[in-house]
């Protein structure tokens, strides 16, 4: 069904402007908000989906889940509402509305689309941006759930900002990747395997999806294609990507490592955050080795034809008893770094002088393995019973404490540990910039061996504490980031720059969020920076004196001047440079005001009759005057009345009337009748 869309929305606050973007929920559009005087971008129900409950739950959910963040990377919601409109057929319906930031830019689709790859610096970039803006949305526990290139926006300014939380959800929602109808919630391309099984997701969902993103800015094309939305799914949960070094010639086999652990079909091997994820990149292209991105033989895209060829030697060689054994023709666990194999042609095959020299070596290992076994038991044949004594009297068992990350629950920890023998003493930690309940510590370390029914400290923490935000305007940006990070924030690396009245060039302005407001400590925050830059203020139609109160407050140099304008004597008509206009801090602004309009005297009509109309209105037009005739319209009427009369001062551009009459004719034209002669 539908509707007619108003040109405004919330009593008339957002003007509605042109259709921006469209997507399978809702429409967007550039509109103008009256009330704060900026452009912003309003997302818009399908109106067929009006009535769709489950539609309108998602919906709904995305504001409510998005306005919470406050993060550089993420597109901000300002506002949302619903609005009743009236379809075609006369029904009223209620559309509900969201307000965003408007952000003027290209989507990374359309980058990718317009230009192909990006080169390993720019894919860097922008997955610093996505992973930055997933880090904070998962500590905030939200799950983005549609990662894609269509949902990445970079700004004019090179800022990347992710968007569309339109089907996230809280990370303690147990409904998780399917809908009340059963269907799959993500895009296809860029599904994660549980996603497309229909299974419980969690933000390493949301990091095998950065990972598609990350395959597809280095090779240009998504990992999976396929004729259906299906056969795209089944490929994510059964095959592997062709490794991005050998689609792209000399993109170096890391990255191949660093989107095989992103994109492993268990999760459990992928990257546990996204904080994980970005380091490892930071590493690599910073020159240095990543720790996360170690080789999963069930999950990395490299080198798949050599661990294909190497297990198919094996298979072969386990069969003949004179060969060696498939164990060892090929070990996956094996990396090369020099040729970026694993296993090899090298391993593969062992002759029989080899085995042969093989079998001597160890015959002499087992001699030398006896001799030093018999020495031993001489030994313990003096202080054996002593010590066996001991052990047998000990009940004492080891064993080792399990590793937990941040993804793991408090219930999670409690079973493992049990599992282990150990017991669990749960800690609140104050201190952290997490979401509650996430684990942040424990003692004993994991891998550890402790006395089994050891107590295992574990924290979790208690939530990122809301501290105030220091106010530092005027600040460099140096100081501004030292303060800030002492108190608790994080800054992003790039800055916003923007006019001011009192701030000197590059010098801060203010915080988003602004200084004196509270925020969780580890939050984000961006600086802006002065452009040294200010905008003339609107005085026009102010009084004199308040005028320049204005514009001297605000640091500027005024001149006075007078002028005859249709303003109100005594108010400003106009200034210079105009209102609006951006010029240097401390600038000079001249102000013009009104003395009211220039009075001018009727020019002196002669009203006898024997002034035509058109010399009457040559003189009252050269002096500025409009002309109203009453009486004939003729420039050869004779002008017999003007009011006001001459000689009055009025207004300049005021309207004088002219009485005229028809001018007399003083030769009658002759009679076009001629004399009949006589009938006789």
């Amino acid at each position: 069904m539908s509707v007619n869309m108003p040109s405004s929305l919330a009593n008339g606050r957002y003007q509605l402007g042109g259709l921006i973007g469209k997507g399978g929920m809702a429409e967007v559009r550039i509109a103008q908000d009256t009330r704060l005087g900026r452009v912003v971008a309003i997302k818009i129900m399908r109106s067929d989906l009006a009535n769709d409950e489950i539609f309108l739950r998602r919906f709904s959910r995305e504001a409510h889940s998005v306005a919470q963040m406050n993060n550089a990377n993420i597109v901000n919601i300002y506002d949302s509402g619903e609005e009743t409109v009236e379809s075609e057929n006369g029904v009223s319906e209620r559309v509900p509305y969201l307000v965003m930031e408007y952000v003027k830019g290209q989507t990374l689709r359309d980058i990718i689309k317009a230009n192909g790859p990006l080169s390993q610096r720019d894919a860097e970039q922008v997955m610093l941006g996505v992973l930055t803006a997933l880090d904070y949305s998962h500590r905030m526990g939200i799950i983005h759930r549609d990662i894609k290139p269509g949902n990445i926006m970079i700004s004019e300014q090179g800022i990347v900002k992710v968007m569309d939380f339109g089907i996230a959800r809280a990370l303690d929602d147990s409904v998780a990747t399917m809908t009340q109808s059963q269907g799959v919630v993500g895009t296809a391309q860029y599904l994660s395997p549980e996603q497309a099984r229909g299974e419980t997701v969690d933000m390493r969902s949301d990091l095998y999806s950065a990972g598609c993103v990350l395959y597809e800015m280095l090779t240009g094309k998504a990992p999976f294609t396929g004729d259906s939305a299906v056969a795209i799914a089944y490929q994510h949960v059964s095959e592997v990507a062709t490794p991005p070094s050998s689609m792209v010639p000399g993109l170096p086999r890391m990255w191949d490592q660093i989107c095989g652990k992103a994109m492993a079909k268990d999760r459990q091997n992928r990257y546990a955050t996204a904080a994980e994820f970005r380091n490892d990149i930071l590493t690599f292209m910073n020159g240095g080795v990543p720790v996360a991105a170690a080789f999963n033989p069930l999950s990395d895209l490299s080198n798949m034809q050599a661990r294909k060829q190497a297990e198919e030697t094996a298979a072969t060689e386990a069969m003949n008893p004179l060969e060696t054994t498939a164990t060892e023709a090929f070990n996956p666990l094996e990396y090369d770094p020099a040729t970026g194999t694993f296993g090899g042609p090298a391993t593969a095959v062992k002759t029989r002088a080899e085995q042969a020299a093989k079998a001597k070596a160890k015959k002499k290992k087992i001699i030398i393995a006896s001799v030093a076994a018999a020495v031993v038991l001489v030994l313990l044949a003096v202080g054996g019973l002593f010590a066996l004594n001991r052990n047998r009297q000990s009940k004492d068992v080891y064993v080792t404490v399990p590793t937990f990350s941040e993804s793991t629950t408090e219930g999670r920890a409690r079973k493992q540990l049990e599992n282990a023998g150990l017991k669990i003493q749960v800690e609140e930690d104050t201190d952290s910039t997490l979401a509650k309940g996430t684990f942040t510590k424990q003692s004993p370390k994991g891998g550890k061996k402790a006395l089994k029914g050891t107590t295992v400290k574990v924290w979790f923490s208690a939530g990122p504490q809301s501290v105030l935000i220091p106010d530092v305007k005027g600040t460099s940006q140096n100081d501004a980031r030292a303060r800030l990070e002492k108190a608790g924030f994080k800054v992003t690396p790039s800055t916003q720059t923007e006019d001011s009245v009192d701030v000197p060039r590059d010098m801060v302005t203010r915080t988003d969020p602004t200084a004196g407001t509270s925020a969780p400590k580890g939050s984000t925050l961006m600086l802006y920076i002065s452009s040294g830059m200010t905008k003339v203020p609107n005085v026009v139609g102010q009084q004199k004196d308040a005028a320049q109160q204005t514009l001297q407050a605000q640091k500027f140099v005024v001149t006075i001047e007078q002028e005859f304008s249709d303003a109100p004597a005594g108010t400003v008509s106009r200034t210079d440079p105009a209102a609006g206009a951006s010029v240097t801090q401390q600038s000079g602004v001249t102000i013009f005001v009104s003395k009211g309009k220039e009075k001018v005297g009727i020019p002196d009509i002669d009203t006898t009759g024997s002034m035509t109309l058109r010399d009457a209105q040559s003189l009252l037009t050269a002096a500025g005057f409009q002309v109203h005739v009453q009486g004939p319209d003729d420039s050869n009427a004779l002008v017999t009345g003007v009011n006001p009369g001459s000689g009055n001062m009025v207004d300049k551009g005021s309207v004088v009337t002219i009485t005229t009459k028809a001018p007399a004719i003083t030769n009658p034209p002759a009679s076009n009748k001629t004399d009949a002669p006589p009938v006789s």
